[in-house]
């Protein structure tokens, strides 16, 4: 399996540009899937809290010789508490994502996970003073319906697993916010690598009350989640460096099949009509706002650069 990874790693790195893009992509919603699956399966002997620290121990590990290679130099900062504040947010949401995959149905948890944008939007709105366009307010509501779609509040009982999703959707959401804030004078490297730093020692304080050591079985599930989630991050960053948003969102939808596929066949989890269409819904919402305030930005920063010719 891992052979014919590599293998096709190899033949999209081969390919065109937007290809290569939606390949990286079509890899990051698998390897979602294949977390969350692990999560699940862990978390019925290992508590929720300590599988957040390890995985995030082993991801800063794997990442040793960036930290080795890129020095002191990158970690020159005039903005240390935007990056605390990021952390601090990181690891809410991870906290309330591996909360919610041990108690909930998985393609729950990723349907309601779409909505993430939706409250980053919202936040971008009041603390960084975008404005809302009126077809960004419509892509909200239309958001926000498929969010009920899954609640189906009146009509299902509102399960703490859900509620944990959506609190890890505000959370991810202001850390979507925090990065884009930093991203005015902070590199990438910069931002993974305090990201890195602050994240285990602060996931450490949530896990050392329910600290239990895992058996060398659970630890191997444990590298292997970190490992997963190091791919995760890395994929997504190149699909989005190969190729525009328009090309490869679309494909994160995927993720939503894998893990119905592994909810199904791991855990006997048959996911609802309503979480389908309520996560396709919430989906086409968010992906309608990314693209299209990211061809908005484009479009003004054109017309800053011929004002200024």
């Amino acid at each position: 399996m891992i052979r014919a990874l590599f293998a096709s790693i190899k033949r999209i790195a081969a390919t065109p540009s937007t290809v290569r893009g939606m390949g990286w992509m079509l890899i990051s919603a698998f390897t979602v899937a294949i977390f969350n699956g692990i999560v699940r399966h862990l978390s019925a002997d290992v508590h929720p809290f300590e599988i957040a620290f390890v995985h995030s121990a082993f991801g800063v590990l794997y990442l040793t010789p960036v930290y080795v290679r890129s020095g002191l130099a990158s970690l020159k900062t005039r903005h240390f508490a935007m990056h605390a504040l990021r952390a601090t947010l990181n690891v809410t949401a991870s906290l309330s994502m591996i909360m919610a995959l041990s108690i909930s149905p998985l393609a729950e948890v990723a349907a309601l996970s779409f909505s993430a944008p939706l409250f980053a939007t919202i936040l971008a709105v009041a603390l960084l003073g975008e404005r809302m366009r009126a077809r960004r307010i419509t892509a909200l509501v239309v958001g926000f319906a498929g969010t009920w779609l899954v609640f189906r509040p009146g009509i299902e009982a509102i399960e703490p697993g859900s509620l944990l999703v959506l609190g890890f959707a505000v959370a991810w959401g202001g850390a979507m916010i925090a990065v884009k804030a930093l991203a005015r004078t902070e590199s990438s490297l910069t931002q993974t690598l305090y990201l890195g730093l602050l994240n285990t020692p602060m996931a450490a304080l949530a896990a050392i009350p329910v600290w239990q050591t895992p058996s060398l079985g659970q630890l191997a599930w444990l590298a292997g989640l970190g490992a997963v989630g190091v791919v995760r991050q890395l994929s997504m960053s190149q699909a989005f460096k190969e190729a525009n948003a328009t090309a490869i969102l679309p494909l994160d939808f995927t993720k939503l099949i894998w893990v119905a596929i592994i909810g199904y066949a791991a855990f006997a989890e048959i996911p609802t009509m309503w979480t389908w269409a309520g996560g396709f819904v919430i989906f086409v919402a968010t992906t309608y706002i990314t693209v299209r305030e990211g061809g908005l930005s484009r479009t003004e920063s054109g017309k800053g650069r011929r004002l200024g010719r």
